[in-house]
């Protein structure tokens, strides 16, 4: 976790100057969000049905494994997605397709970790309207979009809003931008389809009537320079082990190591890092261990001791269900 969202964690006295920073932000975002659902600000409707999954607060909760198990479930019952992302961390400037091979640097690494792990199309853009239009004009057998976030982005209209939301930090101080996290407030959860809690629940025996529980599993490692070499965790237990995460929780990772029984040095890194072979030098490791995400961004350099993580994201059934039958009922979509 960065500084400043270790900071958000608290309400301090520079958290209470910031305020009415936090409350213009608030203001601005509440009536920009009002003249978009007046109809004074224009959104633009795709041939095809979109499903956004995004967030309320600044950080990772844990979005891209929900895609990866939404593009997953949408295939089993039929649906062909698509994926589209801003490309966060890359240099891209206009809507490009995203495939195994392409450069993070250029697409950002989430959209990469899509590509690789997606099985469907995927597009960035920070436009997410030419993304989206991009995509369907190359793809045009898709018949469901996915928006890997942009809940914010009401230029995109979108037919079910997902929100995730990470059980161990949740919203924070409960503090606007820049005073806490929160892009928008809590009361959004009352107006989207599914709220999606990575790790738990936000208020346990009193679920929100829309809240669904996700866990992220996963024990087995493939090495980064040879992906086809597995090992189960039992054969790193007892070996001088460094971890490093640059994502938007690195202690949720490190969690998991240890309840996987696995003792190490951590080495957290800020989201969406830019590694470089000199800032991953352990010389007395035996195994470093990643995350997927942090994966795609040292395969160039990596070491015969980087081992990566496989992680699947576990949701109810209802969850997916529930997803598949508001898709359905879309006038003149998909109906099968």
């Amino acid at each position: 976790m960065s500084w400043l969202q270790r900071q958000w964690q608290h309400l301090t006295l520079w958290h209470f100057a910031l305020l009415p920073l936090g409350i213009l932000f608030w203001l601005v975002s509440a009536l920009r969000r009002s003249l978009y659902r007046a109809g004074l600000l224009r959104t633009v409707r795709l041939r095809a049905p979109v499903v956004v999954v995004g967030n309320i607060n600044v950080g990772g909760t844990g979005k891209t494994p929900l895609v990866l198990w939404l593009a997953d479930f949408l295939r089993q019952h039929g649906f062909r997605p698509g994926i589209i992302s801003r490309g966060y961390g890359g240099g891209a400037d206009r809507a490009m397709p995203v495939d195994a091979g392409s450069d993070p640097a250029m697409v950002g690494d989430e959209p990469l970790l899509l590509a690789k792990k997606g099985g469907c199309p995927v597009w960035i853009g920070r436009d997410r309207v030419a993304a989206g239009k991009a995509l369907l004009s190359a793809h045009p057998e898709c018949d469901v979009l996915l928006s890997d976030d942009g809940l914010q982005h009401y230029r995109l209209g979108r037919d079910v809003e997902i929100v995730v939301v990470d059980a161990e930090r949740r919203f924070g101080n409960g503090l606007p931008m820049p005073a806490g996290p929160l892009r928008e407030g809590v009361s959004r959860l009352r107006s989207v389809d599914a709220v999606v809690v990575n790790g738990g629940s936000l208020q346990p025996g009193a679920p929100l009537r829309n809240e669904f529980e996700m866990r992220l599993q996963g024990r087995v490692f493939y090495n980064l320079r040879n992906p086809d070499l597995h090992v189960e965790v039992d054969a790193l237990r007892g070996k001088k082990l460094h971890a490093l995460a640059g994502i938007g929780n690195p202690n949720r990772f490190f969690a998991h190591l240890r309840g996987l029984g696995l003792e190490f040095e951590a080495h957290a890194f800020p989201d969406h890092c830019a590694y470089r072979s000199q800032d991953l030098r352990y010389d007395d490791a035996d195994a470093l261990l990643m995350t997927e995400k942090d994966a795609v961004k040292c395969g160039a350099f990596a070491a015969e001791n980087y081992w990566v993580l496989a992680v699947e994201a576990i949701l109810p059934p209802a969850f997916g269900q529930m997803i598949v039958q508001k898709l359905r009922n879309i006038d003149g979509r998909k109906t099968t």
